[in-house]
């Protein structure tokens, strides 16, 4: 009964997910020749806790237009197993993987979930080789085996309010070992439907990659509403190819943007980069015998960007604070006061992080065409 029960399950969610609309364009553009790689490197099936057969997380991800994903199951924790037995704890993994098609856009890789109570907390490793040989009586020895196989190894949602009452993320003693011996590479400050700012603070004083994932175990169409527009979270990596291994090397790099409900969340240069390869103004002009001057502003991402204009001057038909909409073009018009051959218009991008509480600022610098 309960294997009929999954299969009807199995069989409407499946119906279900072909009804959300494939994203085949790019989120982001990047600089020539890179690529901003989108990626969810935290997702669960019945093979730990999750609620979906492997195929599903497939699937959704083709749906929703990733590069990447991480099957990441618990290694400890198997609520399933007396209906799922699998002593192979990279079934999942391989389940998912071979549903990928030669020269497909979506990539699948191995992970696994360190799961104990704090500290360490939970840990994921991912681009592994075997999660069985992470499976350890303490979690050292299986974060440890998790760097002699060459995986990118991070901390799970340090501000999980069943560790931390109070919502806080802050390091121990053990995370302060790892840190210093190398043995951990990078940290969650976005997990499902929580940011931590303390998470972020502490990824930019100890040099650890910044990441944002679903930690899925529902559908991501129910949890965050993929089928009228809303998104998963995700962590966008920088690389100069589009294959596994050039991704693996800019995690390492700390080459990442996470995007979490329209917000933009990284180290400083990683968003400047990608908000710079997304704005775009063209020719300005101004009309005859006025001076306010005429100016088309492009977003070429799949995110909208509030800005707040912070120079001397006002615009003709709108607010110093404006959005800009996904995909989508604007004309701005600005009251020089007199025929300007060449103007800068600094901005704040309200919806970035770079810092706990600091937005990114920059400039635009617009010449006429002689």
């Amino acid at each position: 009964m309960i294997f009929l029960r999954s299969f009807v399950c199995y069989f409407g969610i499946a119906l279900f997910l072909s009804s959300i609309s494939i994203q085949a364009q790019e989120f982001f553009k990047a600089k020539k020749q890179y690529h901003w790689l989108s990626t969810d490197l935290h997702i669960h099936t019945v093979f730990s806790d999750g609620d979906v057969w492997p195929s599903i997380r497939v699937e959704e991800a083709r749906r929703e237009g990733l590069d990447l994903i991480a099957i990441t199951e618990h290694l400890e924790y198997q609520p399933h197993s007396e209906d799922i037995p699998h002593p192979d704890r990279n079934r999942s993994f391989i389940i998912a993987n071979d549903m990928v098609q030669p020269n497909e856009r979506l990539q699948v890789i191995n992970g696994s979930e360190i799961t104990r109570k704090m500290p360490p907390g939970h840990i994921n490793a991912v681009f592994i080789k075997d999660g069985n040989a992470l499976l350890y009586s303490d979690s050292l020895s299986g974060i440890e085996a998790a760097n002699k196989q060459g995986g990118f190894v991070f901390w799970n949602h340090p501000n999980y309010d069943k560790h931390r009452p109070d919502g806080i993320a802050r390091l121990e003693t053990f995370h302060k070992y790892l840190i210093k011996n190398k043995l951990l590479h990078g940290i969650e400050v976005v997990n499902g439907l929580t940011y931590s700012e303390e998470a972020l603070k502490i990824a930019l004083d100890n040099n650890l990659t910044i990441l944002g994932t679903s930690d899925i175990h529902s559908l991501t169409d129910w949890k965050h509403s993929v089928s009228s527009g809303g998104h998963r979270p995700m962590t966008f990596v920088l690389t100069d190819d589009k294959t596994p291994v050039a991704l693996k090397k800019a995690l390492f790099e700390g080459k990442t943007v996470v995007w979490f409900d329209n917000l933009l969340i990284g180290k400083k240069d990683n968003i400047e980069d990608l908000v710079r390869n997304n704005l775009s103004f063209d020719i300005p002009i101004y009309p005859k015998g006025k001076t306010i001057l005429n100016v088309e502003l492009t977003n070429h991402s799949a995110s909208p960007f509030h800005l707040e204009y912070t120079g001397e001057f006002t615009f003709h038909q709108r607010s110093s604070v404006f959005i800009v909409p996904a995909k989508s073009s604007m004309v701005l018009m600005i009251k020089t006061e007199k025929i300007r051959n060449k103007l800068s218009l600094p901005f704040k991008v309200l919806n970035t992080v770079i810092a706990p509480k600091k937005h990114l600022n920059l400039s635009f610098i617009l010449k006429q065409q002689k």
